[in-house]
């Protein structure tokens, strides 16, 4: 049976220390506790004999890394809901009790399974790193962040492996890893701690020393294009004003043009197969139905004159609910609309729609300055243009590997992503959302172009390498040339994309099958005594 310790002392300081380690380790931060940063919290579970002990300690761990890694939570507040900074004070504490929530929960189930079942304590452990892992995996959270990502952060090689388990596999080996390293902390006097570390470093070296294979065996990109990426970092209030109607539509429009017009100017001479501008960056409707209308033909002629296509986000509209759509559109360089064109499926809660506001509507009354979205078709076409086959996507949908993965099923040759990040600052969220965007390229060994409105506007290629990052909160405008291929393969995360989950499940039903196999035999035992 478990040795379930009495002693009356509470370390409080581990789950805190938890918390500064995790917290820490995430984007824009090196991951340099990634491997043990729940080591101090498990100790912490294994030395109580109350679960209220247990689920505050995770609540502790979970508050204190969501004040450290997210608190660009703070600054959304005040710039999005329009809260003093008080109470947008105020609101991320809140955020940091409820926002990962997952801790506390594995600490919960692990305690009562622990209790309930006598688990050995090998068995123990085993459960509790599993445990943790998919409360992980499933936990509700706006931005669907993992521990995978912050190796693609610091660049560090082991997260080429993301092309075979994803950065969620990435994520869920190390957390696991954090349990031979608990062992080893726990045997650090003997040898045989220092034996598990040894093998723990060892293993990670080779790791990233074959990542930097993967890397090296990538086939030779067969095609290239050159695009033109534009970030007019216009204020969110102009934005709001002119999807509200209320103004700035033509001021945002001409200023965008300019911006554009003096990129083409710097760039005279140099082939580009299209430009991209961000997410609703033509701030009004377009589409087949408003072509003769001033603002849509403004753009056609500047395109025309220009002999330039662009890829824009903009208003649509669903004819059949009546609805606004957030698009992306295609024009060609005659300024003509190549449909079909693509409407954001994965709408952002509070920002886009509101929750069950179709079960009770009186809820739009008293969220008035909320837009209500139609949403999209999801990850069911292409703009296959030109010889282009483009995986339209907009904002954090980039996040769901999934959509990714049907693009790459349907045939994308690369991902053209348009975002808004202008309501999270300059400090972590916008290095945090790129890199979870750019991520999917490696996993499915595709280019990435990502154009924002205030940074980080950029291209990633199939080898996970990012080119050159836009400037924040200011106007710019880069040309890039992509490699690519013109039929990528698919990748082993690609055709095996529910391995991991499966192998986590399955080791959670078995280990819990043995679980309840030797708690008769303990009971015995225990009996016999």
């Amino acid at each position: 049976m478990t040795n379930i310790p009495s002693d009356k002392t509470i370390n409080w300081y581990l789950p805190l220390l938890s918390g500064v380690f995790i917290g820490t380790s995430y984007i824009p931060f090196p991951p340099w506790a990634s491997l043990f940063g729940f080591v101090p919290l498990w100790i912490f579970w294994n030395q109580q004999t109350k679960l209220k002990n247990a689920f505050l300690g995770g609540v502790i761990t979970a508050f204190v890394f969501t004040l450290i890694g997210f608190n660009w939570v703070t600054y959304t507040l005040h710039e999005f809901a329009h809260l003093p900074w008080f109470f947008a004070g105020i609101g991320m504490l809140v955020f940091g009790l409820v926002g990962h929530l997952y801790v506390p929960l594995a600490g919960v189930l692990w305690f009562w399974g622990r209790k309930k079942f006598q688990w050995t304590e090998r068995l123990s452990l085993w459960l509790m790193a599993l445990i943790t892992i998919l409360c992980e995996v499933y936990s509700l959270t706006v931005f669907d962040w993992n521990f995978g990502y912050s190796w693609y952060g610091a660049n560090i090689p082991i997260f080429q492996w993301a092309e075979f388990v994803g950065f969620s596999g990435l994520s869920a080996a190390t957390l696991l890893c954090n349990l031979p390293l608990y062992l080893a902390w726990q045997q650090r006097k003997q040898r045989s701690g220092k034996v598990i570390f040894a093998s723990i470093l060892t293993g990670f070296i080779l790791l990233n020393i074959g990542g930097l294979w993967l890397k090296a065996r990538l086939p030779e990109p067969d095609a290239k294009l050159n695009t033109l990426l534009i970030q007019a970092s216009t204020p969110n209030s102009e934005k709001m004003a002119a999807e509200l109607g209320e103004g700035y539509t033509q001021e945002i429009i001409r200023r965008i043009m300019a911006l554009t017009d003096k990129a083409l100017a710097e760039y005279k001479g140099s082939k580009i197969d299209f430009a991209m501008w961000p997410e609703t960056a033509f701030p009004t409707l377009l589409g087949e139905e408003f072509k003769y209308k001033e603002d849509p033909i403004l753009l056609s002629q500047f395109l025309r004159d220009r002999q330039l296509p662009l890829i824009t986000g903009a208003l649509g509209v669903d004819v059949k609910l009546r609805l606004l759509t957030n698009s992306l559109f295609l024009l060609d360089n005659q300024g003509e609309i190549v449909e079909p064109h693509y409407s954001k499926t994965i709408l952002l809660a509070f920002g886009e729609y509101i929750p069950f506001a179709d079960t009770f509507p009186v809820i739009k009354k008293f969220l008035p300055q909320i837009g209500q979205y139609a949403r999209g078709p999801g990850p069911t076409i292409l703009f296959d243009w030109n010889g282009f086959k483009m995986g339209p996507q907009i904002c954090y949908e980039s996040l769901f590997p999934k959509f990714s993965r049907d693009l790459a099923v349907l045939g994308a040759q690369f991902i053209v992503n348009a975002t808004n990040d202008s309501w999270y600052g300059t400090w972590q969220e916008p290095y945090q959302h790129m890199y979870m965007t750019l991520a999917r390229g490696v996993e499915f060994r595709r280019p990435v172009l990502r154009a924002t409105n205030t940074g980080i506007s950029t291209v990633s290629l199939a080898s996970g390498e990012v080119l050159e990052q836009s400037p924040m909160m200011q106007p710019w405008a880069g040309l890039y040339e992509v490699p690519y291929l013109k039929n990528p393969q698919a990748t082993f995360y690609q055709e095996w994309f529910w391995l991991i989950p499966g192998l986590l499940w399955g080791s959670l039903v078995l280990l819990l099958v043995i679980g309840v196999i030797r708690k008769p035999h303990l009971t015995k035992m225990a009996g016999t005594k």
